[in-house]
């Protein structure tokens, strides 16, 4: 696979365009409508209203994307990766408590994402409600407006599967006449009302949060933040594009989009005592502001940047997850390289439970209205883990005293987001909650299982390899048993110790003697660095009995068989291991002989005859065991579906268990 050039240039930020701003790109559709909602009528957006509006929006764009996410997040670059997972696997040696934030931001960014393509997509769609195409009046029926998102919809997750490279070339082009065109549409309606600049002082922010006219208070925030939400995917987005291409972007976007923000509130105040308008609400400023000759021109070009805003979040929360499972938060899932770049992957599963809870927020909620009355309450979340993790990054770098500023001031001002927010749990946002704790229930299940188990694991289910290799090395040259392989291939957890769970032992010796040329015992160890990929031997003293610690980047294939056999090939060419030629081969010059992997599936068992074990780790412990049990299993995890791979299964604990009530009755027919 290969990765994107991160160096600046034309192209690059031209793909940056089509990549990065998507969802940020695309608020101007509804930001200013919720805003409006929230006052009321068009009669109640009194221009102190919509000037301090504007001057939130403006300041929340400057304080949270650009200083924090653009000047400051993409400084904590993971080996050019970024994200809320990207950053933890950085910071993650400050501490084990760290795990809480990245577990809670991660949830909340996975769930804040199916909403954002239904909002976007409905918002873009609802304009051509009441259109005039030449004799033809479009419906003003929402029901239409539903059935033409929701195809929309389908059609962007059913694409996923076969790459979207193709597409992706168009992205940046349209995403710049985009921008291009919502910047000229605002200027328009800016020239002759240049007052509303006065909104780029932060006093007419402060002041509307305090002012009569503003009926809602604090809580129009909650509107507000709905402009900084791609900020987030903007951080994750950094490794696909470059940091330096962000950088050199971001100040033509952040120009587009407040020129579009000055415009519609040029319009608002131009209009809100006009009296077509003065007593409706859920007035969309984006396309009443234009000309009518442009409105079909910009709902074509609002819609093709909403399905571009849907396609990043949806390849944004492929990357998540994946990141996610290699760090051992989530469970193992199928992963697919449609593309020819390590960053377009594809993973089934995620793509039709986005699409199951996108498509049914559509109809649930029915109107982009109602969807932003919920949108922007998980993201708060994750901003506000992201801060924490974040000031973990500065104390690394040594930078205390502006860790601490950085820390009191995000906390108190996302803080003050969260609290505006939450005002939207009863009219929706509850829904995004209940998919928030859904996907954070199943990463803490995992994540906390994993160690729960393994703190179970006492010394008795360990043994050191160390004091069997001469059984093992007295196997492999043993004629009395037939030869089970010429590579014996284990998938397990080989301590710096030699510690091996006694179950492999068991299965090489005790069940029927499982002779080898060769046993391999291989400890894939994810790893921090992203696309880290190496390995190193240890022979044991011996020719035959191979330790192999395979180090793997978390974004890295986990196709073990072609490294093993790499690996092979070169041991064989340093002689350091025996020449493996099989007699036989329709592959000349194959100096290799067979393979057979055997992997070791833990089971249920009566978790509740472990009498030291409390009901929390009962619960914890069992429902790892229940995931792992219904998604992938390790031989395709591992691609070894065309590998001859044996599964054996294994209770959790294995040994000799005893209960100190049994007592002997009787014995009856004792032979002396």
């Amino acid at each position: 696979m290969e990765k994107r050039k991160s160096s600046i240039s034309l192209l690059g930020m031209l793909i940056t365009l089509g990549i990065v701003y998507g969802d940020i790109g695309t608020s101007p559709l509804y930001v200013m409508n919720s805003i409006i909602g929230n006052a009321g009528t068009m009669a109640d957006a009194k221009p102190e209203y919509i000037l301090g509006s504007v001057s939130l929006i403006f300041w929340t764009l400057m304080l949270i994307t650009t200083i924090k996410y653009v000047l400051i997040a993409m400084k904590a670059d993971n080996n050019s990766e970024g994200g809320i997972f990207a950053l933890y696997a950085l910071v993650r040696s400050q501490g084990k408590w760290l795990i809480i934030p990245a577990l809670i931001g991660g949830s909340a960014l996975l769930a804040d994402g199916t909403l954002t393509p239904a909002v976007t997509v409905t918002s873009a769609i609802e304009g051509i409600k009441g259109q005039q195409f030449g004799n033809f009046i479009f419906s003003n029926h929402q029901s239409v407006v539903l059935i033409i998102v929701t195809v929309i919809l389908l059609s962007i997750f059913i694409i996923q599967k076969f790459g979207t490279e193709r597409i992706g070339r168009s992205f940046g082009p349209i995403m710049l006449v985009w921008f291009s065109f919502i910047g000229i549409a605002g200027l328009f309606n800016l020239v002759g009302n240049f007052e509303v600049l006065k909104a780029l002082s932060p006093i007419y922010a402060i002041k509307v949060l305090f002012s009569p006219v503003n009926k809602v208070g604090i809580f129009i925030l909650g509107s507000v933040f709905l402009a900084t939400t791609g900020a987030e995917a903007l951080y994750s987005d950094m490794g696909q594009v470059g940091k330096h291409n962000i950088y050199f972007t971001w100040p033509f976007v952040y120009t587009m989009l407040m020129l579009n923000y000055f415009g519609q509130a040029a319009w608002v105040i131009s209009n809100y005592q006009n009296s077509q308008y003065n007593k409706l609400s859920g007035i969309n400023p984006f396309y009443e502001m234009l000309p009518s000759d442009f409105k079909i021109f910009a709902i074509v070009i609002a819609t093709l940047a909403a399905i571009i805003a849907s396609q990043a979040l949806i390849t944004g929360s492929y990357t998540l997850v994946q990141e996610a499972i290699g760090l051992k938060i989530l469970p193992r899932l199928r992963v697919k390289f449609p593309g020819k770049f390590e960053s377009q992957l594809y993973i089934e599963s995620v793509n039709w439970i986005l699409c199951t809870i996108t498509v049914s927020i559509v109809w649930i909620f029915g109107s982009s209205e109602h969807m932003e009355a919920a949108y922007g309450l998980a993201i708060t979340l994750t901003m506000l883990m992201t801060t924490i993790l974040l000031h973990q990054f500065l104390l690394m770098k040594k930078h205390r005293l502006f860790a601490n500023i950085f820390m009191v001031f995000f906390l108190a001002l996302e803080g003050l987001f969260l609290i505006s927010s939450l005002v939207k749990f009863v009219h929706g946002g509850y829904i995004t909650v209940i998919i928030t704790l859904a996907i954070l229930a199943v990463m803490v299940i995992w994540f906390f299982g994993n160690k729960r188990r393994d703190a179970y694991l006492s010394e008795s289910e360990n043994v050191c390899l160390l004091d069997y290799i001469p059984q093992l090395e007295k196997l492999s040259k043993d004629p009395g048993f037939p030869t089970y392989a010429t590579n014996l291939v284990y998938m397990i957890k080989l301590g710096k110790d030699y510690t091996i769970k006694r179950s492999i032992i068991y299965s090489i010796l005790d069940q029927a003697p499982k002779r080898a040329k060769v046993y391999w015992f291989i400890t894939v160890n994810q790893t921090s660095a992203p696309y880290e990929c190496n390995y190193t031997i240890d022979m044991m003293h011996t020719r035959n009995v191979v330790n192999v610690q395979l180090n793997l980047g978390f974004k890295k294939s986990q196709h073990v068989n072609i490294y093993i056999r790499q690996i092979i090939n070169d041991l064989i060419k340093k002689h350091i291991i025996d020449d493996q030629t099989p007699t036989y081969s329709m592959v000349s010059n194959r100096h290799v002989g067979s393979f057979k992997f055997i992997i070791q599936n833990q089971q249920f068992q009566d978790l509740g005859a472990q009498e030291h074990m409390n009901g929390l780790d009962r619960l914890l412990i069992g429902g790892r065991l229940l995931l792992q049990n219904i998604t992938i299993s390790p031989s395709l995890w591992y691609g070894l579906e065309f590998s001859d791979v044996v599964e054996e299964k294994v209770p959790l604990f294995l040994g000799t268990q005893t209960d100190e009530y049994l007592a002997e009755k009787e014995i009856k027919n004792n032979v002396k």
